[in-house]
């Protein structure tokens, strides 16, 4: 058979998988690796079927134990040597239309919104950065523009990533991390991204990242490798604390907002891990097998967001996705990411997670570093993709199409207009050039309110905030200053994890200086006794104490660093450093025990919630720079909480849903199978009706709120808006199987208005979260309640605001696996208004 054009290739093989129900299945493979079946213990199962990546129906269920089982995949799937040509994707046609879809530069997105109605186009953006790119490489020779794929190897440039100079383009420094600019001096080490998705605050997500892109910018860095968007699937995961949460719409907004802060920046942006990276243990090593409805729904959905952002680059992962490595897979990289999302940027790999030279057809532009593996001076691309263009085994036109992505996604950011050279030194950290450029400036304020804001404040038995109190005690390690680096087991306050998602602290605020800083206004005696291990003595440190106060932590981070037996996921969901044991003993001995947690995301905490002498729970996540600063601001009263969990909080660790899978040898893939479907998280426990100790969405304030007033208006389309495919949704009908469907404008646009009026009841100044879940009808099959919308307001005391949260037809739809598009269900749709996802004020109808 004579070779067709990929696109259109593609476009067969999704109506094909439509018909089959399997809409996961790589395009083209080898051979007909089969997987084996992996047998499991169930303690609980939904009545509705799953369709497997091979199509056969499987009942969702979860692990009885942490520890998973083991099972392994025979192979992965891959592309056969052959003639692949190439056809272009097209780009969007559809015309802006201000106000409410407005042409959009990066560098100028639209104001941030609490409640956002503005669907940007970055389409005439694009555009002139492709015209200037089809120019630029015009005359290059096909070397040259293999080069431009290529990274120079590892160790060899200044940055964690480099691609060369070729002609008039300079190359490109590429550079961790989420939270900052690492390997380098005088920069910020801002909260999380799990603090960040603690805020709920999209203007504070927006200001993040503006910052971190400004930092970047001064820096010298092109493309920054972040933010992370993970999914937090299972709870012990040792990169969650990078992403924001576990939550696809909250993860979604977290990534848009932090996407468009970045760029305005000046720096490239790159949505990762693409996608399914969900634990550490053998990352290049497992397969996850995910079926297309959950694909689509949960773990899709932030990266859609990315590209709804304008996003210049998506990093694609470690791990296999449905058998076939997540960068060399055509169905997640071409059939999704470039057609379905419509998206014009770059694919990069994670760090040689490259699997062969024909990724570049599955939809891979550029290898990162450059080696195969790190150090190894060869390449999947380099050399090897020269060889395939010119025996045409990978045709031209892909290969002008990759170095286009790539030039485009530099003129889209305007860094051919005077960017700064690189001033970062990721193999020598002593280079005195990591010293030339300060890109701190005044950021420290963000850092500290976005700490504050992220703190989540759990239980509150009228023991905070702290007024002028007689005399406290700090107890345990994590309120001190640290002693040794980030990266290990914590020697004081915990504000990041470990890993390349980190960067260096130029300075780090401990709690114990900031509340000394307090006492001294405060005219407080303050004790402390940061010893972890003598229980004894933190016992009776805290005798006759008005208020003891112990902090305590856990910490992971990723898998090339193992600390303690953690090899970057966390072992249990206990606080490390025996925390329970001495929260405990300072309960035993201080009716006013307060505890604070730094943590990188769940614990267990039923050994000492219910004490009736604990009296506040903070829960502080990563704060930073100004972690110290940020958890006095809440102790003292200064910021009111507002923060909220962006996961659950079992009682149980066999409560989640999904475990984490352990065991193989090195030579095998282990075999993860996403069994519990669209239920990830509080989905889960609402289904089954588990309790958690705290639910998604939760957290306190130091005054009250109610609720009030609720109505729902519909809106009109807008004059550009696709009519008749907004009238194909309303009757039933699912989204074309076309460019860009998902990211379509007539999907996005506002379609509904909830408004209804919050007052504060209490006696102090403060902010709310409201949330809205939408409740599909139980033929949808979709979980109870799903976060579609969320706000923030604040709100004088006895004073009453008027609140909207805005709603799509995205926001309504579910993904049809048989007609692979966004579709309405049928039957009646309800959504309730409130203060936590268990949490519900006001509920309402969505109008037929």
């Amino acid at each position: 058979m004579a070779p067709r054009s990929l696109s259109f290739v593609l476009l067969l093989v999704s109506y094909a998988v439509a018909s089959s129900s399997s809409a996961t299945v790589p395009t083209v493979s080898a051979s007909a690796f089969s997987s084996s079946t992996p047998v499991t213990s169930s303690t609980s199962s939904l009545s509705s079927a799953s369709t497997s990546t091979s199509g056969i129906a499987t009942s969702v269920s979860t692990s009885s134990s942490m520890t998973s089982y083991l099972a392994t995949e025979t192979g992965p799937l891959t592309l056969p040597i052959s003639h692949y040509s190439f056809t272009p994707f097209p780009t969007p046609t559809l015309a802006p239309e201000p106000p409410g879809f407005p042409a959009t530069d990066p560098l100028y997105p639209p104001p941030v919104s609490a409640d956002p109605v503005i669907v940007p186009d970055f389409a005439p953006a694009w555009a002139v950065a492709y015209t200037k790119a089809t120019s630029m490489i015009s005359n290059f020779t096909i070397e040259q523009k293999v080069n431009i794929t290529t990274g120079v190897g590892w160790t060899n440039g200044l940055c964690v990533g480099n691609t060369p100079p070729v002609g008039d383009f300079p190359g490109l420094c590429l550079q961790d991390s989420p939270l900052g600019v690492r390997d380098t001096d005088f920069v910020t080490s801002f909260p999380a991204g799990i603090t960040t998705a603690s805020t709920w605050n999209r203007a504070l997500m927006r200001a993040r990242g503006l910052a971190i892109g400004q930092e970047n910018r001064m820096k010298g860095v092109n493309v920054a490798l972040g933010p992370m968007m993970n999914m937090g699937r299972i709870a012990q995961g040792g990169r969650n604390w990078e992403g924001f949460g576990a939550d696809p719409f909250l993860s979604g907004e977290a990534a848009y907002e932090t996407i468009l802060g970045l760029q305005s920046g000046g720096v490239q942006a790159t949505a990762k891990h693409y996608m399914n990276n969900e634990q550490e243990w053998k990352r290049t090593q497992e397969s996850s097998n995910v079926d297309d409805r959950t694909e689509h729904e949960i773990y899709a959905q932030p990266f859609m967001r990315a590209v709804m952002a304008g996003v210049s680059s998506v990093m694609c992962s470690y791990n296999l996705v449905n058998d076939t490595y997540a960068c060399n897979n055509n169905k997640t990289l071409n059939d999704m990411m470039k057609r379905e999302f419509g998206f014009q940027g770059f694919i990069q790999s994670d760090w040689s997670a490259t699997m062969s030279t024909l990724s570049a057809v599955a939809g891979l532009d550029m290898t990162m570093p450059g080696d195969i593996t790190l150090g190894s001076g060869t390449s999947y691309y380099g050399q090897n993709l020269t060889d395939f263009v010119m025996n045409g085994t990978i045709s031209v036109q892909r290969l002008d199409d990759m170095a286009t992505r790539i030039i485009a996604a530099w003129y889209y950011l305007h860094q051919d207009e005077g960017y700064p050279n690189a001033t970062v030194s990721s193999f020598d950290l002593y280079n005195p050039i990591n010293q030339e450029v300060n890109a701190q400036s005044d950021h420290y304020l963000i850092v500290r309110e976005i700490g504050a804001a992220g703190t989540v404040l759990l239980k509150n038995e009228g023991a905070l905030p702290l007024d002028k109190p007689k005399s406290i005690v700090l107890v345990g390690s994590d309120a001190a200053p640290p002693v040794s680096d980030q990266g290990g087991d914590p020697s004081g306050i915990l504000a990041m994890g470990w890993g390349s998602g980190t960067d260096n602290f130029t300075y780090l605020v401990s709690p114990y200086e900031a509340i000394q800083a307090r006492a001294r206004v405060d005219q407080t005696s303050v004790f402390w006794n940061f010893d972890d291990w003598d229980l004894a003595s933190a016992g009776n440190s805290v005798i006759g104490m008005e208020a003891a106060i112990v902090f305590v932590n856990s910490d992971s981070g990723e898998g090339y660093i193992t600390v303690d037996g953690n090899a970057g996921d966390r072992q249990n969901l206990s606080a490390w450093h025996q925390g329970d044991q001495l929260i405990l003993a300072v309960a035993a001995q201080n009716n006013n025990t307060i505890v604070v947690t730094n943590s990188v995301g769940p614990l267990i905490i039923e050994p000492w919630v219910d004490n009736p002498n604990v009296t506040a729970i903070v829960w502080a996540n990563l704060g930073g720079n100004e972690a110290g600063n940020a958890i006095a601001d809440i102790l003292y009263g200064a910021w009111n909480p507002s923060g909220k969990l962006p996961y659950t909080i079992a009682k149980s660790p066999t409560d989640y849903p999904a475990q984490l899978v352990t065991g193989g040898t090195a030579a095998d893939i282990l075999s993860i199978n996403y069994t519990e479907d669209l239920f990830i998280d509080y989905r889960w426990f609402d289904a089954q009706n588990i309790t958690p100790r705290y639910e998604f969405g939760f957290g306190l304030s130091y005054t009250t709120f109610e609720y009030s007033d609720l109505a729902i208006t519909e809106i009109s389309p807008a004059d550009s808006a696709q009519m008749d495919l907004v009238q194909n949704w309303e009757d039933g009908g699912a989204t074309p199987i076309a460019e860009g469907s998902t990211t379509a404008l007539w999907l996005h646009m506002p379609a509904y208005t909830v408004t209804f009026n919050v007052e504060n009841t209490g006696t102090l100044y403060g902010g709310e979260i409201p949330q809205l879940y939408i409740h599909h009808p139980p033929s949808a099959g979709e979980p109870p309640s799903i976060l579609k919308g969320f706000t923030n307001v604040e709100v004088s005391p006895g004073q009453t605001t008027s609140v909207s949260i805005t709603l799509s037809r995205y926001d309504l739809s579910i993904w049809d696996v048989v007609r692979q598009g966004w579709a309405k269900p049928e039957g009646t749709i309800t959504f309730s208004v409130g203060a936590s996802s268990r949490d519900f004020r006001l509920n309402g109808t969505i109008p037929s």
